[in-house]
């Protein structure tokens, strides 16, 4: 799943709806630790303008810097030990949460979001932002498809609408670790033939470079990236591959290091993910970690309050970064 933070978002303990509630209590009677951090943490950076985000273009498509995850609106949670976190996604993003989401997102610039063409509900429900509400917002198709039927993932996912289609991070994964390259290139020549740009994603750095061997004509890559000195990080007796962590689900790139210094030498565009670690990090230091160090977007699950913050933090970000050691491939 892309991107994101408590599950596609952040956690609770990042930022809370009534924030400034709990500060001025804390004020008053003595401040818990979580309260503290929320009160330190509670405003990045102002809003800005509505409607100016920087831009890319993948292909044809132009795609803002900033895009909208999907794991969110689908319930899809990282969060750790958290048993509670995935129902309470399922119960906040009602169908006019989530087209409300989406209009934010445009409001502020941001164009593109991405999710699952197996994912029903969602896929109606941007085709009802579309056709009934008057969205513009596009989406990218994160496919996961079977071995035995590559087309048909992706005629559902060109049925459906979408402006781009790329192979799930995990299955990325799972296919180069079982020497299985060749599907992920059938895959993608499949996509081309419709004439939508193509693309892999992966936790593992071994994913973007396999494909790069092979030769395949790969249109862009999502791959992970996040700092590690969040609280949950990685320990050291943790080695297990990122696809094969789901019991303790703290970690997506194993080595930021790495994905940096091979990914600063492949001249297509990047999708950076779990840029916030599932919502460890603060998106002031995330997306410009992300942005400095090459990615060329951040895929970011957010919830509409916090919208315009992300967007005023992504601008910044950007506009810092504008000369880095890795060109802007988009």
């Amino acid at each position: 799943m892309s991107e994101e933070r408590f599950g596609g978002g952040r956690p609770v303990s990042r930022r809370c709806f009534f924030v400034g509630t709990m500060a001025a209590a804390g004020a008053a009677v003595g401040s818990s630790l979580e309260e503290k951090a929320l009160a330190a943490g509670a405003v990045e950076a102002a809003e800005g303008p509505k409607g100016a985000m920087p831009m890319g273009k993948i292909g044809n498509v132009t795609v803002s810097r900033l895009i909208c995850g999907g794991n969110l609106i689908s319930g899809h949670a990282h969060s750790r030990d958290l048993v509670y976190v995935s129902p309470l996604l399922k119960n906040y993003f009602t169908d006019e949460k989530v087209w409300a989401t989406w209009r934010t997102c445009e409001e502020h610039g941001i164009n593109t979001m991405i999710c699952n063409p197996r994912d029903e509900r969602a896929v109606r429900l941007f085709r009802e932002y579309r056709e009934k509400h008057g969205g513009k917002i596009q989406w990218l198709a994160q496919v996961a498809p079977d071995p035995e039927d590559l087309k048909g993932v992706v005629s559902r996912a060109m049925d459906a609408g979408a402006s781009a289609i790329f192979l799930l991070g995990n299955l990325g994964d799972r296919w180069v670790f079982d020497g299985k390259v060749d599907l992920i290139d059938r895959l993608v020549k499949l996509i081309k033939e419709r004439g939508v740009p193509a693309g892999v994603a992966g936790h593992s750095i071994e994913t973007p470079l396999a494909c790069e061997d092979a030769g395949i004509p790969v249109d862009f890559y999502m791959k992970t990236l996040h700092r590690t000195d969040y609280w949950s990080t990685r320990r050291p007796d943790q080695h297990k591959e990122v696809i094969d962590n789901y019991a303790t689900d703290n970690y997506w790139d194993m080595e930021p290091d790495k994905t940096i210094a091979e990914m600063g030498k492949i001249e297509k565009p990047w999708i950076a993910y779990k840029v916030l670690a599932a919502g460890a990090i603060r998106p002031g230091k995330g997306f410009e970690y992300a942005f400095a160090n090459g990615a060329d977007f951040a895929c970011v699950g957010m919830f509409d309050f916090q919208i315009g913050e992300d967007a005023g933090i992504a601008r910044a970000a950007v506009a810092k970064c504008a000369k880095r050691p890795r060109s802007w491939m988009a």
